[in-house]
């Protein structure tokens, strides 16, 4: 069994993990803080906003300089991906009037735990 260590609880670690464990290895999992995920949690306090659901090229313009650096990375998980990855965790989204993505209990706990 291969064994994989992530450095940083944040979510690109928990993604990181998360893609390492789906692929059978056993993941030990670190982070400085006493608990992983807990910007996370506080970034989903007032609503996590998990993306945009705007054109594609809208968004990537956000990015200024360095959007064409960026934009490989963002078409490979763009927004319907990031739905439909949440919704494989069973965490429902919806689109708000800011065009922005949210879980549907506009939480970030469940979304972390799973």
């Amino acid at each position: 069994m291969m064994k994989v260590a992530v450095g940083g609880g944040g979510p690109a670690g928990l993604t990181a993990a998360e893609t390492a464990a789906a692929e059978g290895a056993q993941v030990d999992l670190y982070d400085a803080r006493p608990s992983v995920g807990r910007n996370f949690l506080l970034a989903g306090k007032d609503g996590l906003n998990l993306t945009h659901a705007e054109p594609l090229e809208t968004f990537l313009s956000r990015y200024g300089s360095r959007w064409a650096q960026l934009a490989p990375i963002v078409r490979s998980f763009g927004p319907d991906a990031i739905r439909e990855w949440a919704s494989r965790l069973g965490v429902q989204t919806f689109i708000g009037t800011s065009r922005r993505i949210f879980p549907a209990d506009m939480k970030a706990a469940p979304l972390l735990r799973t």
